[in-house]
């Protein structure tokens, strides 16, 4: 986006025409790329599902693989443009056709109004507005998501018993590359964008790392159903705290284009 003087310049077509532009122009509400999130902490937490389940959530030509479901709790302490904020990203292992892999978010839960707008128009992530929490209690961490009254996540962990490598994370999927299904409409109803995309986190810089057993309890809500990924078993939680970059990603599947 053009670098300007913020309600001193009109905003010109070329302007609206740039990459990264946002509304309100004079006070734009989705942050252009890239963006830093700086001392985040994150609790991962890894249980095993049912693969019909997970499934049956990923749109086609997006294929599920193995059994296992990962939610990340985030503290962002500080983020560029959005300010300190939580999340939460359920993630499953997943592949399309094309040989092309990563791993697929059917829900999203933040605290952020920018946060929900930017991952909804520019990611297609499926961000909904909620609460989600990351606490220590005692020697428990304690992390989950509220919606409408409802801890619909809830996942536990003792407070840091044993650090381990990062590498270690990803043993049961890597989660670095985040497929999502975007869709966006036009004002009369069909279809503008319908694709798969792709996004990494560049610049990653783990502080600290630590692994621990795991319990995850899921709670039934209409607005946040998460527990169509019923926990079979838990498998570990891990600890972390980083610094990251969020970067422009990548169209891997375009629905509406010929021969798509």
């Amino acid at each position: 986006m053009t670098e300007r003087r913020w309600g001193l310049d009109k905003v010109t077509e070329a302007d609206i025409l740039a990459g990264g532009f946002s509304t309100p122009w004079d006070a734009p509400f989705i942050p252009p790329f890239p963006f830093t999130f700086r001392n985040a902490e994150v609790l991962t937490v890894f249980w095993r599902t049912d693969p019909k389940a997970m499934q049956f959530l990923a749109p086609p030509p997006v294929e599920a693989t193995g059994d296992v479901v990962c939610v990340h709790i985030y503290k962002m302490n500080d983020t560029s443009w959005i300010g300190p904020y939580h999340e939460a990203n359920v993630m499953f292992g997943a592949k399309l056709p094309n040989g092309r892999s990563g791993a697929y978010s059917p829900y999203l839960f933040l605290a952020s109004d920018g946060g929900v707008a930017h991952g909804r128009e520019v990611h297609g992530q499926p961000k909904k507005l909620a609460n989600p929490f990351l606490e220590f209690r005692g020697d428990l961490m304690v992390g989950g998501v509220e919606r409408n009254g409802i801890d619909v996540i809830t996942v536990t962990t003792p407070y840091k018993q044993q650090p381990v490598d990062p590498a270690l994370m990803k043993a049961h999927f890597d989660y670095g590359t985040n497929l999502n299904l975007k869709a966006v409409n036009h004002i009369d109803g069909t279809p503008a964008i319908r694709q798969i995309t792709s996004r990494k986190l560049t610049d990653v810089k783990v502080h600290e790392c630590w692994r621990g057993p795991a319990t995850v309890e899921l709670r039934p809500n209409a607005q946040a159903p998460v527990f169509r990924l019923p926990v079979v078993e838990p498998l570990e939680a891990f600890y972390w705290r980083a610094d990251f970059t969020l970067v422009t990603g990548e169209i891997i599947h375009d629905y509406l284009a010929k021969n798509a």
